[in-house]
């Protein structure tokens, strides 16, 4: 009877245990070659502790997998351009005017074109993506590994996925990539006082309202509001910073429509997103 009870007390702790492997991602092992890279780059022990032990870290196959399905052709943009979203577009304006208006001084971007981007980005700040910035760049960053690979392979739906050629074509350019930005995230939320873990944004890392990249703040981030720092989940920062990212790449008055279509790509390369955002300025003109 003894030994019965130790066999269901083992079980027991072993069960428990399993359970809380599920819930930390301390004993995920496909991070172990990306951890090893971050502490050459000067990142701590301690600090990737912090972050990769924590339930959020998982390896994101949803959000990734999704990556490497995505077809910008497929997005409905024809539904920004609805009188319903228009109207919406017209009271963010009236309402953040006075920030639109100053951004347009200062960096001679009009209030409508803003306005688009924002729209056409986030519908105005109310959708801001529900993928875990930290766990997507991670999980990404990670694809240099094959362990990692393989099991993002096996896992995601293979329904509309790339072929494995184009799957492997497309994860040996975007690792390296996504490692630049999750180096850019974790050194913009670590000067910011903010938590990695808690930042929600694309599927491939955009965050804010305005949907930045990481490595884009430092560059075109602005604080408009004066508070000492730059957040893109506030709307006065995050107008600013969409002026301030057109204007640095050749966004000025009197660009004809091949030239604005240009400008607008560089901040989304598709031509259906620009043509859409250039669709909602001039609507928001008339």
């Amino acid at each position: 009877m003894k030994q019965n009870k130790m066999v269901v007390l083992g079980l027991v702790l072993l069960i428990y245990h399993a359970a809380l492997g599920s819930l930390s991602g301390a004993a995920e092992p496909l991070f172990d070659g990306l951890k090893s890279r971050l502490i050459k780059d000067g990142f701590t022990k301690e600090q990737l502790k912090v972050w990769f032990d924590h339930r959020d870290a998982a390896f994101n196959v949803s959000s990734v997998g999704a990556f490497f399905r995505h077809s910008e052709g497929r997005l409905n943009y024809d539904q920004f351009l609805s009188g319903t979203n228009i109207a919406k577009a017209r009271r963010y304006m009236a309402t953040h005017q006075p920030d639109l208006l100053a951004a347009d001084k200062q960096f001679g971007v009009a209030a409508e074109v803003i306005t688009a981007i924002v729209l056409v980005e986030t519908r105005l700040g109310t959708y801001l993506g529900k993928s875990n910035v930290f766990s997507t760049l991670s999980t990404m960053a990670a694809l240099r590994d094959q362990g990692a690979r393989e099991k993002l392979w096996r896992e995601m739906p293979s329904k509309g996925r790339y072929d494995r050629n184009r799957f492997d074509q497309k994860a040996d350019q975007r690792a390296p990539w996504a490692y630049k930005e999750l180096k850019a995230f974790l050194r913009y939320t670590h000067a910011s006082g903010i938590d990695p873990l808690q930042i929600e944004g694309s599927y491939a890392g955009a965050m804010g309202i305005c949907q930045f990249m990481p490595s884009n703040i430092a560059k075109f981030g602005m604080d408009g509001n004066g508070d000492g720092r730059i957040n893109l989940f506030d709307h006065t920062d995050a107008i600013y910073s969409v002026a301030r990212y057109l204007q640095k790449h050749g966004w000025k008055s009197g660009l004809n429509e091949a030239e604005a279509m240009q400008v607008v790509k560089r901040y989304n390369l598709s031509t259906p997103y620009a043509r859409t955002v250039l669709g909602v300025a001039r609507k928001l003109k008339q």
